[in-house]
């Protein structure tokens, strides 16, 4: 059985110390990061480009994956991928070229991964599954964290695993958006198997104050939570 991946997005840590709400987080037990990436373009919010995660400390054997919500991302993939991020997820509704970005990202030695949006077809991939490690499928629409999971891309999450098992393909289905303990298990149960949690996660630390080992067991505390709820069907 495929593993459940839970990768919690710093889009919902405190972005005054990202470098250390990522070492905390992953001694809490996560192994992919979510850096959620905003032009103010292709969507209304703006976060931090490739700079900024060169900055960020990478601990040893963490994953770090990057969503890309950028007009044109294929020029920046160079950067994103010396800025040492391993998967990077575009948009086909940003790019004109898609299966040339997707190959630029293979090209970079990163993993690739095709991004859409809830209202946007998995047609648009018909001509791209060979090239593809990873589909990530929106269930907000993207921009902001504390959305609520739109019921809709259940469905979707079925269908895309059920086009990527008739390809006899190895696809990771990330899902990206509303996810808490409320949705996890039916988003698991339609497919998903990479599931991007931010508040789900960071939400409940205590104060300023806090000790290191507080905020770490509050985040341990978070992820098992959300990792029992999504694997509760496997012990039935």
């Amino acid at each position: 059985m495929t593993p459940i991946i839970i990768a919690p997005s710093v889009l919902a840590a405190d972005l005054g110390s990202v470098s250390e709400e990522i070492a905390r987080v992953h001694e809490s037990g996560a192994h992919w990061i979510h850096l959620d990436v905003m032009d103010g373009v292709f969507v209304p919010n703006l976060t931090f480009g490739a700079d900024a995660i060169k900055s960020f400390r990478k601990p040893q054997g963490c994953v770090f994956d990057a969503h890309l919500m950028i007009t044109e991302p294929e020029r920046h993939i160079p950067a994103f991928a010396a800025a040492g991020v391993d998967v990077i997820s575009v948009h086909p509704e940003a790019t004109k070229h898609l299966h040339y970005t997707l190959k630029m990202i293979r090209d970079h030695g990163a993993k690739v991964a095709a991004a859409l949006n809830p209202a946007t077809p998995l047609e648009v991939l018909d001509w791209v599954w060979e090239d593809l490690d990873m589909v990530l499928l929106m269930s907000v629409n993207p921009g902001w964290g504390g959305q609520h999971f739109i019921p809709a891309v259940f469905a979707k999450l079925a269908e895309l695993r059920r086009r990527i098992q008739e390809r006899n393909l190895n696809i990771t289905i990330q899902v990206d958006g509303g996810v808490n303990l409320k949705t996890i298990r039916q988003a698991v149960q339609s497919g998903a198997t990479n599931l991007v949690a931010g508040s789900a996660v960071f939400t409940g630390k205590s104060g300023v104050d806090a000790s290191r080992e507080t905020v770490v067991d509050e985040y341990q505390k978070n992820l098992e939570a959300l990792l029992t709820e999504a694997t509760a069907d496997q012990f039935v």
